[in-house]
This record gives C-alpha cells, sequence and structure tokens, in this order.
C-alpha cells in the first residue's frame, strides 16, 4: 500500500474543492484546474480533506491511488503557489530574448528558434542566458522547458546548450595528444 496515497490531502483557506464522480476541481487564486481520477481509485471530499483509496485491492488499483492522491496535491499547490522552472544557455552567442508571444533562442542554428508561448504559461527572461517558465500547472510547465530544453540539449565536452538550473552536466575529456 502506497505511504503517500493513505494521506488525505488538505485543502487551504481560499481554495474551493469540487468532487464529481472520478473528477476533481480546485479553484484557487492562481486560477483553475481539474483532474480526472482513474476508475480504479476512489475519492471523496470531506471536512476539508480530499480522500483517495484504491477501489479493489488489485495492483493496478494499489499503483494507481498513491499517483492519483499526488496529483491531487499538486492541484492544491498549483492554485496557491504555482511552479516554476529555470533553464540555463551556455554558450558563445547562445541568448534568449521576448517577443511578443514568442520566445526567440538563439542557439547556434543559422536561423533563430521561435517557440510560441502556450495559453496558460508565462516566460521571463531576466538574463539573455536565463529563462524563467511559471505557471498554475505542473506538467505544462515541465513540458513546456522540457520542449525549449529539446532545441539544443547540453553536450558533455563543453556544456554548450539549454540546461535546467539544478541539472548536473557530466563533463567529458577530449582528446588528448
Amino acid at each position: 500500500m502506497s505511504r503517500i496515497g493513505k494521506r488525505p490531502v488538505t485543502i487551504p483557506s481560499g481554495v474551493t474543492a469540487t468532487v464529481q464522480g472520478q473528477t476533481v476541481k480546485m479553484k484557487g487564486p492562481k486560477g483553475e484546474l481539474s483532474f480526472i481520477v482513474h476508475d480504479d481509485v476512489e475519492v471523496k471530499f470531506e471536512n476539508g480533506q480530499v480522500k483517495v483509496a484504491p477501489r479493489h485491492e488489485t495492483n493496478r488499483a494499489i499503483a494507481l491511488y498513491g499517483t492519483a492522491r499526488a496529483q491531487v496535491a499538486n492541484l492544491v499547490l498549483g492554485v496557491t503557489k504555482g511552479f516554476e522552472k529555470k533553464l540555463e544557455i551556455n554558450g558563445v552567442g547562445y541568448r534568449a530574448a521576448l517577443q511578443g508571444k514568442n520566445l526567440q533562442l538563439a542557439l547556434g542554428y543559422s536561423h533563430d528558434v521561435v517557440y510560441p508561448i502556450p495559453q496558460g504559461i508565462t516566460i521571463a527572461v531576466p538574463k539573455p542566458t536565463e529563462i524563467t517558465i511559471t505557471g498554475n500547472d505542473s506538467q505544462r510547465v515541465g513540458q513546456v522547458a522540457a520542449e525549449i530544453r529539446s532545441y539544443r540539449p547540453p553536450e558533455p565536452y563543453k556544456g554548450k546548450g539549454v540546461k535546467y538550473a539544478d541539472e548536473f552536466i557530466f563533463r567529458k575529456e577530449g582528446k588528448k595528444k
């Protein structure tokens, strides 16, 4: 049994939660989010807490209910604080800039890479070599960060490319004469 799934998710003040069937909806100061829980997982809203439990004692239900509880907790965190990912750009001439609703990246290609910013996501460029991605949905913020990183992942010899701020790049030694 999941240790995470056993704990109920407490709903803080300022957040309204509704559970209708398998759909959990949260509304707070940072917006509104919803999540559809799998049919093998039972979800209840009681005494200001959302409780998650497996419907049956099958391996699938036991595997899914801890994940469902974590998703519901992420909804609460998203509508109260929001999520943030930071990217760093390393390399000579590599830079980022905002142009309207697009992120323009110069990553060593013959052309600039233009990334359209999705709705519900905010991108800030405090320095030309730093990108900050914020939003209320954890999955979307991570997906946008992964898409931007995929344009030029960091290489192991000089470390050039787009990397997460907390990522460690394992460096390799070059050829010796």
